[in-house]
């Protein structure tokens, strides 16, 4: 445990950011989890609109070196494809 005032409220501030990256993570998670039901039940329009708020939320995170850039990238490329995929016109 901490003794110091300064090891104390660094361990509050720990505790708070834990927090906050945590249910930012599960709002990824989430939305990740909600695209794909989306893209597997041909529902275009909710699809990219929750591909717009995904979009936004990974970036920030990368942003904010929640998760690493390099990956946001990834799971956007991927996502991307699997629209395109489904609903592009051929």
């Amino acid at each position: 445990m901490p003794v110091s005032k300064a090891a104390k409220k660094a361990l509050r501030q720990n505790e708070v950011r834990t927090k906050k990256n945590t249910i930012a993570k599960a709002e990824i998670d989430t939305l990740k989890k909600n695209l794909k039901k989306a893209i597997e039940s041909d529902k275009a329009k909710e699809a990219k609109e929750i591909w717009l708020k995904l979009q936004k939320k990974l970036d920030k995170a990368a942003k904010v070196n929640l998760i690493k850039s390099n990956t946001v990238d990834r799971i956007k490329s991927r996502l991307s494809k699997k629209i395109d995929q489904k609903f592009s016109k051929k």
